[in-house]
């Protein structure tokens, strides 16, 4: 049975790399450069130096501001979201993502706090793949697997930005170069993504890639988010919604078996919302696996859901992806100090990453990551905020 279903959604993603609904292109900001600027519907984009690398590299920092006051803020190193300040049910503004103060504290330590990551988002089975007949071998950086992109991914490279405004909502471009052999992927890989903070209390992520010689891609951002506020308390209390009858099992190297198995009756049904806590003690390690998504190739759809009962804090997830890694800080032990001194204990963040399945250049029944020169890859993802 489950082999059946993941090849009919092999099928149905075959194309998803390369179109993306109405829905999604709609929302791409044009190419006016806004430096700094304060206009329509009080959006405002500002920016400032946020210090230097080691060899002298400039690292800046952009902040957006919507008419109702949410501000994200988003450094060039990594393109990371440093800081997302967004109201509560008394209207107070609170930050309400995991991070650090500096730059220089992300270079020392940060398990992707905040970051894009790629070329390829998660893990790829004892670093290696086979793409059209040749071998290619990653570096080995999360045990005998791959991780992220390697040793110097997309979450350690400084990125070129520009200021964009569209329809009166706030944006920010980023782009890179990924080199032929960067990492040891193949390809010249040139890659966009854009942060967009709208009138509507969305924080939009768009992402676009092209290349020269066919490679595996699979970009993701890596907030850890706390809607009660970051470093305030764990997340087991808030609940959870996610639009996935399907997750992929994996082994003891948190790679996927292959299987498409069905969540019901499982620690990984929250297709009701329900805490995260409620069920966590069953899973061992706790959450960070992959669920299959109740979508259709390509389209922006709900994938997920999240309440905090104290702060009234909602989050809304939507996306073109086909999969969503739900993982529940457990790796957080408090030994990474935090932004304003705060101490980041287990379950102290959650992470929800948008993206295709993990170790998919090894799994032929999962939708394809492979992208080939004259291709382009769209991808989009929309979290909207509110109260309760």
């Amino acid at each position: 049975m489950h082999l059946g279903f993941a090849g009919k959604i092999n099928i149905y993603y075959l194309a998803a790399f390369m179109v993306l609904s109405a829905a999604c292109s709609s929302g791409d900001p044009d190419k006016e450069n806004l430096n700094t600027t304060k206009g329509q519907a009080d959006m405002s984009i500002g920016k400032k130096p946020f210090g230097t690398l080691s060899d002298g590299t400039a690292v800046e920092i952009y902040t957006l501001t919507n008419s109702n006051g949410l501000e994200a803020r988003i450094m060039t190193y990594g393109a990371i979201l440093v800081s997302l300040k967004v109201p509560g049910r008394d209207g107070v503004l609170g930050d309400i993502v995991l991070g650090r103060d500096s730059v220089a504290d992300y270079i020392e330590a940060s398990p992707y706090f905040g970051s894009i990551v790629g070329r390829y988002g998660n893990r790829i089975a004892r670093g290696r793949f086979k793409l059209d007949g040749e071998a290619y071998t990653l570096a080995a950086n999360d045990g005998e697997n791959h991780l992220h992109g390697g040793i110097k991914g997309f979450d350690k490279v400084v990125w070129q930005a520009e200021a964009l405004r569209h329809n009166g909502d706030a944006a920010v471009r980023f782009t890179y170069l990924s080199r032929d052999g960067e990492e040891g992927y193949p390809g010249n890989l040139s890659v966009t993504v854009t942060y967009t903070l709208t009138t509507e209390n969305e924080l939009k992520i768009s992402y676009e890639a092209e290349t020269d010689k066919a490679t595996p891609v699979n970009l993701t951002h890596h907030s850890y988010f706390n809607l009660a506020g970051q470093g305030s308390k764990d997340i087991l209390g808030h609940e959870l919604f996610l639009n996935a009858d399907f997750f992929t099992p994996v082994d003891a190297g948190l790679i996927p078996t292959g299987e498409l198995k069905s969540v019901t009756g499982t620690p990984w049904d929250f297709t009701s919302p329900h805490t995260i806590g409620r069920e966590i003690a069953r899973v061992d390690g706790g959450y960070d696996h992959n669920f299959v998504l109740n979508k259709e190739a390509g389209k922006l759809s709900h994938a997920a859901a999240v309440y905090e009962p104290d702060s009234g804090r909602a989050m809304d997830i939507y996306t073109t992806e086909p999969g969503i890694q739900f993982y529940s800080g457990n790796f957080l032990d408090g030994t990474i100090p935090g932004k304003q001194g705060k101490i980041y204990h287990q379950h102290f963040g959650f992470c929800l990453e948008t993206q295709h399945f993990p170790d998919s250049p090894n799994q032929p029944n999962f939708p394809p990551t492979i992208l080939r020169p004259g291709d382009k890859l769209s991808s989009l993802t929309v979290h909207k905020f509110s109260v309760r």
